[in-house]
């Protein structure tokens, strides 16, 4: 059987953490390839449903990426966004996933190698983790 390969969903705010993702590009840094992008306007953006529906279609882990405190270009938006990964965490545990596959992050423009870090760090741990609980095939119940 092959190692496993997590598949990690990543919500990144346009003008910050998806902006350092194309710098980690146009600079060559190399990040696993487990982790799929959806570009969002702002982290703010991220409604619930979207992390819940990305656990039920299969994703170990997710990541949502935004501006730090303070320099949200919608003011706001990621502290919202920290308001609700508080939330989704306390329901997600009901369901049996841990708080270490949501990961919320702070990425700057200017921080291509810390997206790099991250999604290094984030591939490494869910590696650890194994697959989701969702994901994992359920026994037959009599």
């Amino acid at each position: 059987m092959s190692e496993f390969e997590p598949k990690i969903v990543a919500f990144f705010c346009n003008w910050c953490t998806f902006t350092a993702a194309d710098l980690a590009g146009t600079s060559r840094l190399t990040y696993p390839p487990n982790i799929k992008i959806i570009r969002v306007m702002c982290s703010g953006m991220v409604d619930p449903k979207y992390v819940i529906k990305a656990f039920l279609n299969g994703a170990d882990g997710v990541l949502i990426g935004g501006c730090w405190p303070g320099d949200c270009h919608y003011i706001n938006g990621n502290l919202k966004a920290r308001r609700r990964v508080a939330l989704l965490t306390e329901l997600l545990s009901q369901y049996g996933i841990g708080p270490e596959r949501l990961w919320l992050r702070w990425i700057a423009a200017s921080e291509g190698t810390m997206l790099k870090e991250v999604a290094e760090q984030m591939t490494a741990s869910i590696k650890k983790l194994g697959p989701s609980e969702l994901n994992k095939p359920q026994a037959m119940v009599a």
